[in-house]
């Protein structure tokens, strides 16, 4: 009994840490009255968890003043050098912030309208990255890079939308030169799906892989694919672009201008507009959670969506030959439903005698994978820029 006792009282002290970091993450530095009232959690235990986690490391705290009188902030603790990742998609922008080891310091994610603009969309994401340095404590000369996940494709000669109108408004927009005016640091952009797949390798499912192809199933289909370690591009910036591998000839005009891609079957609006009669206007988030949920119609769209998806999937494998295919995106949260068919697929349309049936694995960040993978590049990109100079400084001394 008194072990069974030990094990609860062990796993909620790691819930209430877990609660404590996600809270501070969500919503910056924060005084313990505050963290107190924010999770619910007693003001003694909150005293304590900061004490024990402030020796390890994982937090740190400062003096300041609340209503006059003294406080104690808390906030993450972090090692030098910071890095922001953007996502800016159809509907929403995400953002990561990280520091050089990866801990994610803060993160945030604001709808956007339909056909939102860059000029008030870009203004946005300045000031929610500079709200967000303030909120942990964190000074602009701290920030040392920071990295744009797109979702569409991006040109990776140009750094912009490698075909127009996917964003609709976006065309031509030069968002290095933009962010690297308004932050003075290194600034890069790329795809969504490419940036998810370096999340997965750095620290998520796919940690120690070296070939995989991550597939992002969220408004629209596309992957990252992971060649030795490194995402593979292609010339242009085009390869694991998927969602625009025709499926039907004589299927709809996409918006790329093609006619029956992937994407023009299983993207938000065809996905939904299947539902139309029996459960009326629907959003992708409403899909997932009635599947999540156990909704028999929305589950039947979204194995369907799973076995066209894994049509094409089985001809990139055939392809590339990776390790194991990893599913993020939205539809990557609805667990078997989504995984299993794309699973069965796989396994009938690779080769039959494989010794090894293709592994396929779910995402360990689904939702937040590209902003964190793009915040994660941010910081990689400049220490080892600093490691190849220390390296070239001490080899001319």
């Amino acid at each position: 009994m008194a072990h069974r006792l030990f094990g609860s009282q062990t796993s909620l002290r790691e819930a209430n840490r877990a609660l404590l970091l996600d809270t501070i993450r969500r919503f910056g530095a924060m005084t313990q009255i505050e963290l107190a009232e924010n999770t619910g959690l007693s003001t003694a235990t909150i005293s304590n968890l900061v004490r024990q986690m402030g020796e390890q490391h994982l937090l740190e705290t400062s003096s300041t003043t609340r209503n006059g009188r003294r406080a104690t902030l808390v906030m993450l603790a972090r090692q030098k050098g910071l890095g922001v990742g953007l996502y800016i998609g159809r509907h929403e922008m995400r953002l990561e912030l990280v520091d050089a080891s990866h801990t994610i310091l803060a993160e945030h994610n604001l709808a956007l309208p339909h056909n939102h603009k860059p000029d008030t969309t870009l203004e946005r994401a300045m000031i929610l990255i500079k709200e967000t340095l303030t909120s942990i404590g964190a000074g602009m000369d701290e920030l040392v890079g920071l990295d744009i996940a797109l979702g569409a494709p991006v040109d990776c000669r140009t750094h912009q939308l490698a075909i127009p109108g996917i964003l609709k408004g976006w065309d031509n927009q030069d968002l290095i030169g933009t962010f690297r005016e308004a932050f003075n640091v290194p600034v890069s952009v790329d795809n969504d799906a490419n940036y998810a797949a370096l999340a997965e390798l750095r620290m998520g499912i796919a940690a120690g892989k070296r070939h995989f192809v991550y597939v992002h199933a969220n408004d629209g289909v596309g992957a990252g694919i992971i060649i030795n370690g490194e995402p593979w591009r292609g010339t242009t910036g085009l390869a694991g672009e998927i969602g625009h591998v025709q499926v039907d000839p004589l299927g709809d005009i996409c918006i790329c201008g093609n006619r029956g891609c992937l994407n023009t079957v299983v993207d938000e609006s065809r996905l939904v507009s299947l539902l139309s009669v029996t459960h009326g206007t629907m959003t992708l988030e409403d899909l997932v959670s009635s599947v999540n949920q156990g909704d028999p119609g929305c589950r039947r769209i979204v194995a369907d969506a799973a076995i066209r998806i894994g049509n094409v999937v089985a001809d990139l494998c055939n392809a590339v030959d990776p390790q194991v295919v990893v599913l993020g995106g939205i539809l990557g949260t609805t667990g078997s439903v989504f995984l299993d068919p794309l699973q069965e697929t796989l396994q009938r349309m690779l080769f039959p005698d494989a010794m090894v049936p293709m592994e396929v694995l779910p995402a360990r960040y689904p939702i937040t994978g590209p902003a964190l993978g793009a915040a994660m590049m941010a910081v990689d990109k400049v220490n080892e820029h600093i490691a190849v100079s220390s390296q070239s400084a001490g080899q001319t001394s």
